[in-house]
């Protein structure tokens, strides 16, 4: 009766646990299909500002902007590092992925200075050589353009004031609900090589360079496209990563569901077959008591 006493709890147990593993699966598929809406729904706009920036850069000839301006590496160059993670855990792989991507990038860098999204990556990083110069975090929230504003004004202000010299973000981009890959991205100081690439890639076909006349002048309408490029970055690649840390946890949960599924069945077949040796057992005690009684 002890064995199955046991058993019982442990399969009461297992069933509380599947039910909250397929409730997260269905919560994380439900903010994985509201992500994907959101970024597809934003991508349009962000991608033609940075066409527009392409456009300045290529026909305008030399835009003088200090967003361009490689620094000279030495001693008191800084590298600074954006780091999005997620604020929960129980999503597989997703943050351990990025973890290791931003070592080996701090590896490569010099002097990095990492800037924080994600709760989980605070709890990471507060316990590694580099130093943490700043966290956020949305509390699991759907990211908004706001939240991206309020990165990339921090971003460029302190670029411009020489608290570092280049950034890179660091985030998950989903090619797919199974193919989840960290991303390396560098997004200051602008690189126009890469940029052309990047636009003849998504556009499929060679970015052909236009020649444009702007007002006031090239330099400052340059200028001020530049923040809300930041911005569309950075939001592009929060939405990223908070779709991509939906689809880890749907698939994190959708495993554990099935292993509380396979334990189960294991215990149902253990605890019928420890009900039936103790009906057997009832059984032959009764027949034993039975015949020695008639002798």
């Amino acid at each position: 009766m002890a064995n199955l006493r046991d058993v019982r709890l442990r399969m009461r147990a297992i069933t509380q646990t599947l039910q909250v593993t397929k409730a997260m699966n269905l919560i994380s598929t439900a903010k994985l299909r509201k992500g994907r809406r959101v970024l597809e729904d934003t991508e349009p706009y962000f991608t033609r500002i940075q066409k527009s920036m392409f456009d300045i850069l290529s026909g305008a000839g030399n835009v003088q902007s200090g967003f361009l301006k490689a620094r000279e590496p030495g001693d008191s160059y800084h590298t600074a590092v954006v780091v999005i993670t997620s604020d929960k855990g129980l999503a597989g792989g997703y943050n351990a992925n990025v973890f290791r991507e931003v070592m080996e990038l701090c590896d490569k860098v010099k002097n990095p200075i990492l800037i924080l999204i994600g709760a989980i990556g605070q709890r990471y990083f507060v316990h590694t050589p580099y130093l943490i110069l700043e966290n956020f975090s949305f509390r699991s929230q759907m990211p908004t353009v706001e939240n991206a504003k309020e990165i990339a004004d921090y971003l460029i202000s302190q670029f411009e004031w020489g608290m570092f010299d280049e950034v890179h973000i660091v985030y998950t981009h989903m090619y797919s609900t199974i193919k989840l890959l960290p991303t390396v991205r560098k997004i200051l100081p602008l690189d126009l090589a890469r940029r052309k690439e990047e636009l003849s890639k998504a556009e499929g076909q060679d970015r052909v360079d236009l020649r444009f006349e702007f007002l006031p002048s090239a330099d400052e309408v340059f200028n001020t496209l530049v923040p809300l490029y930041i911005n569309g970055i950075v939001y592009g690649a929060l939405v990223e990563a908070y779709v991509s840390e939906q689809s880890a946890r749907m698939a994190a949960m959708d495993e554990a569901s099935k292993s509380a599924e396979d334990m189960l069945a294991n215990l149902q077949i253990s605890y019928n077959r420890a009900r039936q040796a103790g009906i057997t057992q009832e059984m032959s005690e009764i027949i034993s008591g039975s015949a020695a009684q008639n002798k």
